[in-house]
């Protein structure tokens, strides 16, 4: 890629990879509030609220964070399979994006039992995203520290002899 397109998909991806931890930042604040209000209302209203911000936000930026990451690999230096941190960038982000994909289930399922007012907050509390949001939060960061400081360490696909 020219430079000047280069710099676009790098801003493209860092914007995305940034949407994504945001989104996710917002889904454990959502569940943290789930957990410890006191208010049913507010409760409800926190579960309710994930799974449309699971589909408008996370959803959207995992792939657009993915998307933009495959095509930064492939159309620079550092390639696909060159390096490991970029490989170990790829599987996490598939990962991530898969259990997002999975667990999406589980966000309809607890706004729906968020709109049934026969549903004890408590039934809520207990499928709590909480756990989940805290681990992609870890593996985003992860990511980011590889990004950063691009450790060492190419891959026996570099195309080097």
């Amino acid at each position: 890629m020219r430079p000047p397109v280069r710099r676009i998909g790098l801003v493209l991806h860092v914007g995305a990879s940034v949407g994504w931890l945001g989104a996710v930042s917002a889904s454990l604040a959502l569940g943290v509030v789930g957990l410890a209000a006191t208010d049913p209302g507010v409760v409800r209203g926190a579960y309710l609220v994930l799974e449309p911000v699971g589909w408008w936000t996370l959803l959207p930026f995992s792939v657009a964070g993915l998307v933009t990451g495959l095509v930064q690999s492939l159309g620079t230096s550092w390639g696909l399979a060159r390096h490991y941190w970029v490989l170990v960038k790829l599987v996490m982000n598939l990962f991530a994006t898969g259990v997002l994909l999975l667990y999406m289930q589980t966000l309809g399922m607890l706004a729906d039992m968020a709109r049934d007012p026969g549903v004890a907050t408590a039934a809520l509390r207990s499928a709590s995203p909480v756990v989940h949001a805290a681990a992609a939060i870890g593996l985003l960061l992860v990511a980011l520290v590889l990004s950063v400081y691009k450790p060492r360490g190419a891959t026996p696909w570099t195309g080097r002899t």
